[in-house]
């Protein structure tokens, strides 16, 4: 699962673009117990949700016209601008340009082959999501792309990826867990799905898709109804992982829910920051 520090490659923020901020705290508060740092006009009124004083997600708010409410996934960059050319040569696109975000860091937002868009974050005073791993947390990333074997030379490429079959116990799926370079699968932070696998995410397109910890899946499908929310995949048991389930908020933004299994010691996440 994600490393409490994040090496280069590893997933190190999310943000959420949403067409309401207020409904959208309503929803996630009552879900995960987040609570909204609003943000001021010098970033553009971008802000931050908090759980227990750690951060644990951004958010800003898009022009209700635009297609949908989305989560975005980033990625630990020492060099923005290095990362970009890397991107460029792997066969990637440039969604906009790397830029200074005030003295938090430098971000720049790209399109891999498939057409996912993904985020990278080089870290100043904003180190990152302050919380992992615990419920209400981040926990995992996963693509669904077109194309696993070129996500997989993309993203190797790019961030240099290492790649790890892991077939799923009781079936013949066989999952791709990637993990940063200079580490072991044990440090596997995501992983790769072809979309023709699960046709509810198909339908949405190339995308990454935050898992965030709870401890109870079918309890919090049920808050995320109450509250608003749809369920997009049933809760789902998986053995060796744990029991997983995706849902939409109300504006459209997919994410999904997982209670691991017991680490091993019984370890789990710990606030970052």
């Amino acid at each position: 699962m994600l490393n409490p520090v994040f090496p280069d490659g590893a997933p190190n923020w999310v943000d959420l673009g949403t067409p309401d901020l207020d409904g959208a705290l309503t929803f996630y508060g009552g879900l995960f117990g987040w609570e909204l740092v609003p943000g001021g006009p010098e970033v553009g009124g971008y802000g931050m949700f908090t759980l227990d004083g750690h951060t644990v997600a951004g958010v800003m708010t898009v022009p209700e016209e635009q297609s949908s409410s989305a989560w975005s996934v980033y990625f630990q960059s020492s060099d923005v601008s290095s990362t970009a050319q890397l991107v460029n040569q792997a066969g990637g696109r440039l969604a906009f340009e790397p830029m200074e975000v005030l003295d938090y860091g430098r971000m720049g937002g790209f399109l891999d082959p498939g057409g996912a868009y993904f985020g990278v974050w080089q870290p100043r005073q904003n180190p990152g999501v302050g919380m992992i791993q615990q419920p209400g947390s981040l926990l995992w990333v996963e693509l669904y792309t077109p194309d696993v074997p070129a996500a997989s030379r993309f993203f190797g490429d790019v961030f240099r990826w290492k790649t790890e079959p892991l077939k799923v116990e009781g079936t013949e799926y066989v999952y791709t867990t990637v993990h940063p370079a200079g580490t072991g699968p044990e440090l596997s932070f995501g992983g790769l799905v072809t979309m023709s696998d699960v046709p509810a995410e198909a339908a949405r397109g190339p995308h990454w898709l935050p898992y965030f910890e709870v401890e109870d899946v079918e309890g919090a499908v049920a808050a995320a109804k109450r509250l608003g929310g749809a369920e997009a995949l049933p809760p789902m048991e998986v053995p060796g992982v744990g029991t997983m389930a995706n849902v939409t908020d109300p504006y459209g933004a997919v994410f999904a829910l997982m209670k691991p299994q017991p680490r091993q010691g019984g370890e789990g996440g710990a606030p970052r920051d």
